[in-house]
């Protein structure tokens, strides 16, 4: 298998323009709103999401070229390997976020928290569940525990925090 096709199911809206200036990751995105537009034939996918406070938006970084096995990420200035990072220049230019779910309007998914480029094609929702998400609480954070908090929140916000 060497390749692998997918269709995107909407798009997300939010009001981050600028690459540079968009938040690193939903934490540092200040409470920033945007809306989830689900295509029309797969709405119906949406019965019973407004039940979950949160869910994940998996997407394509439909505006990074290329790919960097060993990259710098954003908050440190040590070379790191590309899935020891968030970096969205990945060899399969997948994103990850988890947002708040604020409301749906039919179609319409308003979120909180989101970190996305305007514009960016969604690949698929899944909700977010403390049963299945919030489970381990000894996980480690491996380089991340060199950074501090104060640190993280600066850097990861890039002036919108």
């Amino acid at each position: 298998m060497d390749k692998i096709i997918y269709r995107p199911i909407g798009v997300i809206h939010s009001e981050h323009k600028d690459t540079a200036k968009t938040p690193i990751q939903p934490r540092y995105a200040g409470g920033a709103r945007g809306v989830v537009e689900v295509f029309p034939e797969f709405a119906e996918g949406l019965c019973d999401i407004e039940g979950f406070s949160h869910i994940y938006l998996l997407y394509h970084f439909h505006l990074s070229q290329g790919f960097k096995l060993i990259s710098k990420p954003f908050l440190q200035d040590m070379e790191h390997g590309v899935f020891a990072i968030r970096s969205p220049h990945r060899p399969n230019g997948l994103g990850l976020s988890v947002v708040e779910l604020l409301s749906r309007r039919e179609n319409l998914l308003d979120i909180a928290g989101v970190d996305v480029i305007d514009g960016t094609p969604l690949l698929d929702i899944k909700p977010y569940t403390t049963k299945f998400d919030g489970w381990i609480k000894s996980a480690s954070n491996g380089w991340q525990d060199d950074v501090s908090e104060e640190e993280a929140e600066v850097l990861g916000s890039r002036g919108n925090g």
